[in-house]
């Protein structure tokens, strides 16, 4: 396909689907290899010969696995970005340490890695899009994996073009190159003499997806249909049809069959969910299930038939053990999903009213809030405000707007961090400053009526700071339960 024509249909893909704006500020993740760099190029192009004005911005991560090679790979991207007149973020990472410390693979967990660096670059460059360069090829081997793991319907539907790339999250992952095979990215890259790097670890059989690309796809297009990739991505993308619809089906009766929900537990009515039609059902149990945000890589659908016929069960009592430790089991009108805790259970979605003064305890967090409040004299106000530990902050009592509450984060949370310029989404953040993506939905957010005053453990906003003019303060201190270490 000449530049041109395949320019061209870029740009008509990207205005069809809305995949982001002409001028967009944009990071770009190049690993320097052929599908990155066409992709890099490509992006580029779109300004030059289509009329967009993308701000562009280059990221790299090194994930330390192939020694001198991977610091070539760097170096590589590197140049690429100054050619281009790119600015560029390029860091590293041992991840292969901290993945077998935290009980992972290590290309579950670089991947994991990746994302978190790549959010962050976002975040640091004013961007709120990351362009990634999966392509229809990728496309086809997933959709395949897929239906080897024994996925549903929704899991047939493949890599989706635009998605958040972390839950509560402002910046979205785009992936323009979804319909155009590898055939095409090269013959793009060959055109244009635009050089690239090869990663030899792609010619190894390990894991199972270089398998399917190297073993099994070749396979059945010899012997079997030289058109699979084709009817697999025709398949995706009915699936993706059905899967929408079921999505927003499930959407609008999953609230009204919550009987009770914490952040260990949630019970569904029986009566209710088996009236459903039975595709309906497994929609909403997948649901039940993403609610926990624990992921659900190994949950297949012998799982989802395991908990409906559990559901369709005249009997009471039977459980259910499910990949990452979770339970299901039917008390008789009653489907419980829970976690394994001995931890008491409060409503994720409430607010703990915190006494002012006076002690508060959040049995889940294994955390008691306790508020004093003071007068104080201008000499003092200097003093007070050098706290001891990030578990204590003081606030200018005549700023607080009581009463006060804890709860966790909500989407579009702003608040304005102290000792930083202006105010920021509070998931930007945490990110910022690393909290780790698991930890980030257990924060508690301590309020007023006009938001967010203090992030327990964190930052107080700068709302509330004390000032030469403080006559009044309000102590707050977070502690451990008794008992815990």
């Amino acid at each position: 396909m000449p530049q041109a024509s395949f320019i061209k249909t870029l740009a008509e893909q990207i205005a069809e689907e809305d995949l982001f704006r002409r001028d967009e500020t944009m990071v770009v993740a190049v690993s320097g290899g052929s599908d990155s760099m066409a992709l890099l190029h490509a992006l580029c192009a779109l300004n030059d010969e289509a009329e967009f004005s993308l701000k562009l911005h280059v990221a790299h991560l090194n994930h330390q696995l192939r020694g001198t090679e991977a610091e070539k790979d760097a170096a590589f991207v590197q140049a690429a970005a100054d050619s281009l007149g790119l600015s560029s973020t390029i860091e590293c990472r041992e991840v292969a340490a901290a993945a077998s410390e935290a009980g992972k693979s290590v290309e579950e967990f670089s991947r994991q890695q990746r994302y978190l660096f790549l959010e962050r670059t976002c975040i640091k460059v004013g961007a709120t899009a990351v362009a990634v360069a999966h392509h229809a090829d990728d496309d086809a081997e997933t959709i395949l994996h897929r239906v080897l793991r024994g996925t549903g319907i929704r899991g047939l539907a493949g890599i989706p073009r635009r998605r958040t790339i972390s839950p509560f999250s402002d910046v979205v992952i785009v992936r323009p190159f979804l319909r155009f095979t590898k055939k095409q990215l090269h013959a793009f890259l060959g055109d244009h003499g635009i050089p690239h790097r090869d990663d030899r670890t792609n010619e190894q059989n390990e894991p199972m997806r270089n398998r399917i690309r190297n073993i099994i796809l070749p396979l059945v297009e010899e012997q079997a249909n030289p058109q699979v990739r084709e009817a697999l991505l025709r398949l995706g993308e009915q699936a993706k049809w059905i899967g929408e619809y079921l999505a927003q089906t499930a959407q609008r009766t999953f609230e009204t069959l919550i009987v009770s929900r914490t952040d260990q537990q949630l019970i569904l009515n029986v009566t209710s969910l088996v009236r459903k039609n039975r595709i309906i059902q497994t929609e909403l149990v997948r649901r039940s299930i993403e609610s926990f945000e624990i992921g659900q890589q190994e949950i297949g659908f012998a799982h989802l038939k395991a908990i409906l016929d559990l559901l369709s069960d005249p009997g009471s009592g039977k459980q259910l053990h499910l990949p990452g430790g979770m339970s299901v089991s039917k008390v008789y009108d009653r489907l419980v999903f829970s976690l394994p805790t001995d931890e008491p259970r409060e409503t994720i979605a409430s607010e703990i009213a915190i006494h002012v003064p006076g002690t508060t305890s959040l049995p889940v967090r294994r955390m008691v809030i306790e508020c004093e409040v003071s007068d104080i004299t201008q000499d003092e106000v200097a003093q007070w405000r050098k706290q001891p530990h990030k578990n204590e902050e003081c606030a200018d009592f005549s700023r607080v707007h009581l009463p006060l509450v804890v709860r966790p984060r909500a989407s579009g949370d702003r608040f304005s961090p102290l000792g930083a310029p202006g105010s920021k989404k509070l998931s930007e953040f945490l990110i910022d400053t690393k909290v780790d993506p698991a930890e980030r939905d257990r924060v508690a957010v301590l309020c007023d009526q006009l938001g967010p005053i203090w992030i327990v453990g964190h930052r107080l906003d700068e709302r509330v700071r004390l000032t030469r003019q403080t006559r009044r303060v309000l102590r707050m201190r977070a502690r451990r339960l008794e008992g815990e270490r």
